[in-house]
């Protein structure tokens, strides 16, 4: 199979950028940038784009697969227009494209909490982009929607980290009901994507944050 991923430069991108490149299943990943990646693979095709202008490459957009995990954060977008065009109009122009294009499934990183009704304005981004995705008449559309992300970050933020680092002594004490608040490992989330991608099934499914502990 080829892939298209957009956000590979991120957390849960670069781990299942790797996972892609390394799987047998697929024979193509082409990585869509802002600007070029420091890696190098048989597998793997960058193309740098204008993602305001994604219809201009439709033609080299040709997939089976979209793996999304674009996302940003205030400090690096503190504009709310420039914020809402990464989070939310990129997935669904590259969806859009990809549905013409022939490409039979999505899968979209969103975030635990999304919910087109929130009063906050990330929960109800991620909620109005997952209702909007689902429009789209893919074979399949799979949502994973992970708590706190507990991985190696290029930008380090204290509270951030000693928030992984209460969660690690915490997990172990959220069960039932509250597993789905323990924190998740990025290598777990992109496993996850990996895996459901090789499964041949149609429809819409919602993988919640503690459904991406399960062992493979």
């Amino acid at each position: 199979m080829k892939a298209v991923l957009l956000g590979a430069s991120g957390l849960i991108g670069s781990s299942l950028l790797q996972q892609l490149l390394e799987s047998p299943h697929y024979t193509e990943v082409l990585v869509l940038v802002r600007k070029p990646l420091n890696q190098q693979h048989p597998k793997l095709t960058m193309l740098v784009v204008d993602f305001d202008k994604l219809n201009d490459y439709a033609e080299k957009l040709k997939t089976d697969v979209v793996f999304c995990c674009l996302g940003t954060t205030k400090k690096k977008t503190p504009d709310p227009e420039d914020y809402r065009k990464i989070d939310y109009q990129y997935p669904l122009d590259m969806g859009w494209i990809a549905y013409t294009n022939g490409a039979s499934q999505y899968h979209l990183v969103s975030a635990m909490g999304a919910n087109p009704q929130s009063s906050i304005f990330y929960s109800r981004l991620k909620g109005e982009v997952e209702r909007d995705l689902k429009t789209i008449p893919f074979k399949s559309i799979h949502i994973y929607r992970p708590s706190l992300l507990d991985g190696e970050r290029k930008e380090q933020r204290l509270g951030e980290g000693l928030m992984i680092y209460a969660m690690r002594i915490l997990n172990p004490l959220l069960i039932g009901g509250l597993k789905k608040y323990r924190s998740v490992k990025i290598e777990k989330v992109a496993d996850a994507m990996l895996r459901h991608s090789l499964v041949d099934k149609r429809g819409i499914f919602i993988h919640q944050s503690d459904e991406l502990q399960e062992p493979a």
